[in-house]
């Protein structure tokens, strides 16, 4: 996936929730790869490193933000990026500085940081949206050590590619796709499949990116997930 392109800290530092927390409110509409390759561009060059510091970024100020991040092509708009990046830092710095702090502050509860976030979404652009904030919190259990107490509260993601697959999939129609409410539909039917498994609709968004992102091919990787057109048929 494009995020294992990261520096390998330690899965519990506060550097490490930072590090998958800030590009990720950058990933709109853009090639997600070159996204974190450049994050991890970034990270070790140690002239402009510091934009992974909240204090640092609100004590640097918002031009020389804009320089450090359009370095590498963290930040694609050199105005619009940066202001986000930046109020994201202003934001973590109410809590400690820390995404950590912020998870703690309320017990690690998908529910509770959802509803938060979405009842201040000016604190938190982009990354409060519908799709983004389900796939970081999924990103940030796979690559921190956050472990949340409700995961089932992590809904599909429903980009692009995992609205694809679920019309291939015959979740949906492909005129649906039309309907201006269509990501929170696919997230809805997605928690309707796996309601009393052992499973969370958000597991099943890496195979389904990847299927759709490689054109549909029989099988993803080392997954060894099986799909069928015209009715879901899902191996684990």
């Amino acid at each position: 996936m494009p995020e294992d392109a990261n520096p390998r800290l330690n899965k519990d530092s506060d550097e490490n929730y930072l590090y998958f927390t800030l590009p990720m409110s950058l990933n709109y509409q853009r090639n997600s790869y070159r996204l974190w390759e450049a994050a991890e561009k970034t990270y070790f060059d140690d002239e402009i490193s510091d934009v992974f510091v909240p204090q640092a970024v609100l004590n640097m100020g918002i031009d020389q933000l804009r320089d450090c991040l359009l370095k590498y092509k963290v930040a694609l708009q050199p105005n619009k990026h940066p202001q986000i990046w930046f109020q994201l830092c202003e934001t973590f710095l109410g809590f400690d500085g820390s995404v950590k702090s912020f998870f703690s502050r309320f017990n690690y509860s998908v529910a509770d940081i959802k509803q938060y976030m979405l009842g201040h979404k000016k604190m938190f652009p982009y990354l409060s949206g519908t799709k983004i904030m389900n796939y970081w919190l999924y990103v940030m259990e796979q690559y921190t050590d956050a472990q949340f107490i409700d995961r089932s509260n992590i809904t599909v993601a429903p980009d692009t590619h995992v609205l694809q697959a679920s019309v291939r999939l015959g979740l949906i129609e492909l005129n649906d796709m039309d309907n201006p409410n269509i990501r929170e539909i696919v997230s809805e039917l997605w928690n309707q499949v796996f309601m009393g498994t052992d499973r969370c609709a958000i597991d099943i968004h890496t195979p389904l990116w990847l299927w759709s992102r490689n054109g549909f091919i029989a099988e993803v990787g080392n997954y060894g997930e099986k799909f069928s057109q015209g009715g879901i048929q899902l191996h684990f």
